[in-house]
Order: structure tokens, then C-alpha cells, then sequence
């Protein structure tokens, strides 16, 4: 059965759709809520969090390359725990504090992020979220209008348990749906005929499943790092195979404490026979390769007609990574760059998107952004930088240039600091520096700001 839902649209806010409640896609609900808008948030799963929601059921079919339909969202496996100071990762007006009860630690596991539920709480986002629903079609309905405020979208959406599918109209679409579920494969000589186990780390949930095997981990990354060091606890050997030998000295002192701990360069071919050839020529016979190299952009759902599309992972065109120059301000993404302080960035991001669709303020032109974004890329090309690493920020003032064109507090230095100072701990004392860190003094002041004391979480 189809549903076709046309309401119309109220004179004084948008009717939205928000695709995924995650961080961004709450926060977004959020500050369209505060603005006056009618939101619908669409999350596939049955609990708020996106990414940070652990599940722990992840299915044989979807080793490898094979899945055609996307079955488990989280990427989480079960010992994760944050890499940045929970202090930093707050929402603006909702620091992320400890509560009685719950992980402390300044470095949490990852089910601390019921954070998520209280600020969800807290902001009466829940009843706008429909839950176990899966967005399978989102296009323009009125797509020869050159009129901004007259562009619509139409969502086509499934109830995952009943299977009813509905079709409904919106002023605006909002796609907040994550980038880390789609799993990025090497192309390696023989890895279709190699008849062992392979898989990607977005299905690795425990170790116990490698105990006593020979596991080759391609990809030296946070998780490629993390899983290797929990994996040499129980496999027979774990070989890291890296692009280089040249590795931050946390890592070199783990693999020094270890005798069934080794480093690669990288795979070279793979055999039949169950061979693992080494740039280097070095070979071992491994059970099982569990490749840790990251996440490719993909929106199945959207037809956009080729005004958006994702090359080589760079989302495109985008101008300041959200809006497109050609469909905006009715379709925008939150959170596509990474390697910056996240969740205010969401929060700006969703303020903006706010306050175009109430019309509050604008745009550049379509020519204006889509010279903004073309001189962009050429500062990527100029510095060296591949395409598919667009949205790799790594840069502090983009979240204070950014809040710039919607007046968002800058960022508190105490934020870059603390960061800073865990990305730096990390690269010397990859195993401790989620337990010891020398910044007290600093994290003592930190506690002392005015951002600490506001409200928190019931």
C-alpha cells in the first residue's frame, strides 16, 4: 500500500525532512524546531544515536563487498571508546558532563553517548523522529522551477516491520545520515579468488571470533590501530599492513611488546592457497584479512540529477560543505567533513540551514558559490591534496570561519587545547592515553568555564 501525504505548506515555516538521527540529524531537528518549522525526522533504526547506536547483530551476508541493501548502520564494535575529551564534544548549550551512574571516565565508551538521549529529551526532539523507517527515494517534485522557495521534495520511505510505504512532500530536505557505514575495499591482485576469510572492519563487533587465527589488519588508522592492539591479545599472530614503516612511536612500542605483533607494507597479491604477499616480498598464510580503510559517501536514495554527486568521495558540488549551489537552500547536508570538533559544527551548520529556509538570511548566488567551491578544489589540486580527501579538514578555524556566516560562537581555545593535546598523547602513548594525560591544571581550568555550569542532563 501507498500513502501519499501532500500537506500544504504553512505561511510561516518549512515543512522538513531530516534523514537520520545522529548527532547531526538531532541537532538539526533542533534548531528547525526553534525556528518554527515543522520537522519529520527519518531514522532506520529503533533508537536515536546513528553511528554511536552499538549494534551488535551484524550479518554474514554483508562480508565483503556483497551487500546490496544496507543491514547494520554502526560501524561500533563493542570496546570502543571516544578519542577526543568528552569535554570538547558538547553541543553549545548542552556540555556532555558525566552522570552518576553512567562512564565517567574523561575518555568514555562509546554507550556514554546516551548523551544523545538526553539531549533528545531535554529538547522534545522525539516526537518528531519516526523510527524503524528507511528513506528509499528522495527527489525533486517540481524540478523545472528556477524559484528557490518554490522547490519541494518528494520522500519515498518504508516502515521497516510493517513494509508500508509512504510517499509525502516537503518544503526541505535535510540529509544527516552519516558517512561511516558504506565500507571503503582495496582493489588487491587475487582478492576476488582468496578463499579465506575477509571482511571489513565495519562488521567487527569482538575479538573472540579471531582467537588462535593469523589475521592480517590492512589499514593503520584509529580503528585499523585500536583492533589490532585488542585482536594480539587472542589471535595467533596479527600482521598491520601499512603504506609505511615510518609509524607514530605509540604504535612502535606496542608492536615492541609483542611478539605475535608485526608490520607490513602494503598486500601486494593474494593467493590461493591462503598466501599473503607483502610489498616487501615478505609472505605469510593468513586465516582471515580484516581491512580498516576507511568509508566511501554514498546517498542511494537521492536523485538529484546529477546537481550532486559523489567522485572519488568528494561530495559535489558543495558550497562550505553543505549546500548545493544549484538546489539550495531546500536540500543541504550536515556533517560531510571530518577530522574537525564535530558536534558544533553540526550545530552551526543546522543553525544556518535554520535561518535560510525561514528567511532570515541568504545565500550567495548560484555563480558565486559555484566560484567559491571551484577556487576550493583548486586549493586542494594546488597543495597536493586527492580529490577523496575533500572533506579532510583537519583544521580547528574552519569551525570559527565557518560560524562566521551565521554569527555561532567561535570555538573555546580551552576546546582546541584539550584536543590537541589528546591527538598529541595519542601519537606517543597509543595504549594509556585515554587513562593518563598531563594537561590537569588545564583541564581543571577548563571545568571552571561558564559552559560547565550550565543545565545539565536531567
Amino acid at each position: 500500500m501507498v500513502l501519499v501525504i501532500t500537506e500544504p505548506v504553512k505561511s510561516q515555516s518549512k515543512r522538513v525532512c531530516v534523514i537520520g538521527a545522529g548527532p547531526s540529524g538531532l541537532v538539526s531537528a533542533r534548531e528547525l524546531k526553534e525556528e518554527g518549522h515543522e520537522v519529520v525526522v527519518m531514522e532506520q533504526n529503533d533508537d536515536v544515536g546513528g553511528q554511536w547506536l552499538y549494534q551488535p547483530n551484524v550479518e554474514e551476508e554483508e562480508a565483503l563487498g556483497k551487500t546490496k541493501a544496507l543491514k547494520v548502520h554502526s560501524s561500533v564494535y563493542s570496546s570502543l571508546r571516544l578519542a577526543s575529551p568528552r569535554e570538547v564534544m558538547g553541543f553549545s548549550d548542552f556540555p556532555f558532563n558525566a552522570k552518576e551512574g553512567r562512564d565517567a571516565r574523561r575518555f568514555p565508551g562509546h554507550e556514554e553517548l546516551l548523551y544523545l538521549k538526553d539531549f533528545c529529551q531535554v529538547f522534545g526532539l522525539k516526537e518528531m523522529i519516526r523510527f524503524n523507517v528507511r528513506v528509499d527515494f528522495v527527489g525533486m517534485v517540481n524540478d523545472d522551477t528556477d524559484d528557490d522557495r518554490m522547490k519541494r521534495w518528494m520522500v519515498k520511505s518504508v516502515e521497516k516491520k510493517s513494509g508500508e510505504v509512504m510517499e509525502e512532500v516537503f518544503d526541505a530536505v535535510v540529509v544527516a545520515s552519516g558517512h561511516y557505514s558504506y565500507p571503503r575495499l582495496p582493489s588487491i591482485k587475487g582478492m576476488d579468488l582468496w578463499k579465506r576469510k575477509q571482511l571489513h572492519s565495519h562488521i567487527y563487533r569482538m575479538p573472540d571470533p579471531f582467537r588462535d587465527e593469523v589475521v592480517v589488519v590492512v589499514g593503520c588508522s584509529i580503528s585499523g590501530q585500536d583492533i589490532s592492539i585488542e585482536l594480539v591479545k587472542v589471535a595467533k599472530e596479527v600482521h598491520l599492513s601499512a603504506k609505511s614503516l615510518d609509524i607514530p612511536p605509540g604504535l612502535s612500542k606496542v608492536i615492541s611488546k609483542h611478539q605475535n605483533f608485526h608490520l607490513h607494507l602494503q598486500i601486494e597479491s593474494l593467493e590461493e592457497d591462503g598466501r599473503v604477499i607483502f610489498e616487501d616480498r615478505s609472505c605469510i598464510v593468513a586465516d582471515t584479512i580484516l581491512y580498516c580503510i576507511g568509508y566511501d559517501y554514498k546517498f542511494p536514495f537521492l536523485e538529484s540529477k546529477g546537481r550532486v554527486e559523489v567522485d572519488d568521495n568528494r561530495v559535489g558540488p558543495l558550497f562550505e560543505h553543505t549546500f548545493s549551489p544549484y538546489l539550495s537552500p531546500s536540500l543541504s547536508f550536515v556533517g560531510i567533513p571530518w577530522k574537525l570538533i564535530g558536534f558544533p559544527f553540526f550545530e552551526s551548520q543546522a543553525i544556518w540551514i535554520a535561518k535560510l529556509l525561514s528567511g532570515k538570511t541568504s545565500l550567495p548566488s548560484c555563480d558565486q558559490m559555484m566560484q567559491s567551491v571551484s577556487e576550493f578544489y583548486r586549493s586542494k589540486e594546488a597543495a597536493g591534496i586527492p580529490k577523496r580527501y575533500t572533506h579532510d579538514l583537519a583544521d580547528f578555524n574552519y569551525n570559527d570561519t565557518y560560524a562566521d556566516y551565521i554569527g555561532f560562537p567561535h570555538l573555546e581555545e580551552w576546546r582546541k587545547t584539550l584536543c590537541l593535546n589528546a591527538i598529541l598523547n595519542s601519537i606517543e602513548n597509543l595504549e594509556t592515553f585515554r587513562d593518563s594525560w598531563d594537561d590537569d591544571d588545564l583541564l581543571q581550568e577548563t571545568l571552571q568555564d561558564p559552559y560547565f555550569t550550565q543545565l545539565s542532563p536531567p
